[in-house]
């Protein structure tokens, strides 16, 4: 069965990027390496912070838009209690 994930990506001054994507590894991989023009290459939004998975693509788009919708503090909050320390979750 195809998966979805919700992702946050973060960089030194904790600009953050959310995305959505069916491919993860994949498009995980294109954003540390630079791949994507845009916001991410232009601020080096490279560290895996959060992510979240899901079995249908409309649930994963509407986790995203809900999450934009949040406070900083709420998105911290949901960051924290994946990632305490805030640690790149994926593996070179």
């Amino acid at each position: 069965m195809k998966q979805y994930f919700v992702y946050i990506l973060t960089n030194k001054s904790n600009r953050v990027l959310y995305g959505v994507t069916g491919d993860f590894q994949k498009r995980i991989y294109e954003h540390k390496m630079g791949a994507i023009p845009g916001f991410a290459q232009k601020y080096n939004v490279k560290k895996l912070i959060y992510f979240e998975e899901f079995s249908n693509p409309n649930d994963a788009i509407a986790a995203e838009k809900k999450i934009k919708g949040w406070s900083r503090q709420k998105k911290i909050d949901l960051i924290k209690s994946m990632n305490p320390s805030w640690q790149d979750l994926f593996a070179e």
